[in-house]
């Protein structure tokens, strides 16, 4: 089930890349919405409560603004979102004030923000290859770690945090990461195999971080899964965990490789 959940998302991307690309905006302002959903849920579990309307409006927004205005649409549009959500949430009284807006930029910065990035390869005449190279080995890392670490993980990386994480499994990730980085690099981008070497190593230590990351915000939560509706994978926020923080490290490598 997992792997099928998986394939059909991979196919999805896919075939709204290279029809009309523009058609990819729309694929990731759904599944935002979806993720938006599940991480404003999740506070409100702690009786935090995200001013959900102009944080998905603002959303909503910075995604075209990023793809079509590039990073300067995206900053303003940030700023203008935590404006009208500071001045949104006041009509609720002052209790718990600080709590909810600092989780609504939290949200802001964490999602659509870090979505944006994506944008801007996109942006790009080869923007399609971008996003593709940037999935797939970003991918690798969890298909490595999981094979490698489930016949031979014994060490743990932080038994606190994520018990299932090895450092075993770690280096599978980044000899599978490097190795497909090399691979698409040059055969989709023209660039060169050491870059994607490098590509592979940034992006092996971004995934094991969001992962990790997206853990310390459900055990502060109290919660096991952001979700469910993947089955086999558990919510959308649980797979785009490594996505999000690994994206925008992708982004800076493409704009100093690729000319």
């Amino acid at each position: 089930m997992a792997v099928g959940v998986g394939a059909g998302l991979g196919a999805l991307v896919l075939v709204s890349l290279y029809t009309v690309r523009e058609s990819f905006i729309v694929v990731l302002l759904v599944f935002g919405a979806v993720a938006l959903r599940e991480l404003t849920g999740a506070f409100a579990s702690r009786d935090i409560a995200v001013p959900l309307l102009p944080v998905a409006l603002g959303g909503a927004v910075m995604l075209p603004a990023a793809f079509f205005w590039g990073p300067g649409g995206m900053v303003v549009t940030l700023a203008m979102t935590v404006l009208v959500t500071l001045i949104w949430r006041m009509k609720d009284g002052a209790a718990g004030y600080v709590r909810d807006v600092t989780a609504a930029v939290f949200t802001m910065v964490y999602l659509p923000f870090l979505v944006g990035f994506a944008m801007l390869m996109l942006a790009h005449p080869d923007g399609a290859d971008r996003i593709t190279v940037f999935i797939a080995v970003t991918v690798a890392s969890d298909i490595g770690g999981f094979f490698v670490g489930a016949y031979l993980g014994r060490h743990k990386i932080a038994p606190k945090i994520s018990p299932k994480k090895t450092w075993e499994g770690f280096a599978g990730s980044a000899f599978t990461c490097m190795l497909v980085g090399a691979l698409l690099l040059t055969w989709r981008l023209d660039g060169l195999w050491w870059q994607g070497v490098i590509l592979g190593a940034c992006v092996v230590l971004t995934a094991t971080l969001g992962d990790l990351v997206e853990s310390m915000i459900k055990r502060d939560l109290g919660i096991k899964d952001l979700g469910t509706l993947l089955p086999g994978h558990g919510g959308v926020m649980d797979r785009l965990d490594s996505l999000l923080v690994t994206v925008p490290v992708a982004w800076i490598l493409f704009e100093t490789f690729l000319r």
